[in-house]
């Protein structure tokens, strides 16, 4: 990261979280996958998250974004990221994906939260690849993956939500060899 870049950590998604969920889920965020979601849809997604989250066998994680204070001794949370197995062409990789609420864009917040999700991702050690699938006209998001070292694939389909196809870019990052 470079020295003007917002200090952040990630944090294990909680039941805490809900309101982070409902604040991400803001029509100007959710533009480039299908829109908002609908309140059941958020408390179903709230609730894969905290499983999620809770689950140690290397299934993923998702994570709050919080933004540093300057005193060191809190934060603010800035914004939702993670990474999860998916099967992309006949192969269990790990997918990543994040959302940055827009008082805190701008300022190198999404890559730094996600190169500390390629860490953690790294850390789990049991897939190679990580791929974010962000639509081609996200031009921010696609800037996150350029920035956080992965590299681009090509243009795909890809369905998100279920039911609805968007034309994405593959960008995939090596997390390097597996054991065994």
């Amino acid at each position: 990261m470079d020295g003007n870049a917002t200090p952040v950590r990630i944090e294990p998604w909680s039941e805490d979280d809900l309101g982070l969920l409902r604040a991400a889920n803001a029509p100007a965020l959710m533009d480039h996958l299908g829109g908002p979601e609908t309140e059941e849809q958020l408390l179903t997604r709230h609730r894969r998250y905290v499983d999620l989250s809770a689950d140690r066998t290397g299934l993923g994680r998702m994570f709050r974004i919080v933004v540093d204070s300057c005193d060191g001794k809190g934060g603010e949370a800035a914004g939702t990221v993670g990474f999860w197995e998916q099967t992309w062409e006949d192969e269990q990789v790990y997918e990543t994906g994040w959302s940055v609420l827009p008082g805190f864009q701008g300022r190198g917040v999404a890559t730094a939260g996600t190169l500390a999700v390629v860490d953690a991702a790294r850390a789990e050690r049991k897939h190679r690849f990580l791929h974010a699938f962000p639509s081609v006209s996200n031009g921010p998001s696609n800037a996150v993956c350029r920035k956080a070292g992965f590299v681009l694939v090509g243009e795909c389909d890809f369905e998100y939500p279920p039911g609805n196809l968007l034309r994405s870019n593959d960008w995939c990052l090596d997390l390097g060899p597996m054991p065994g």
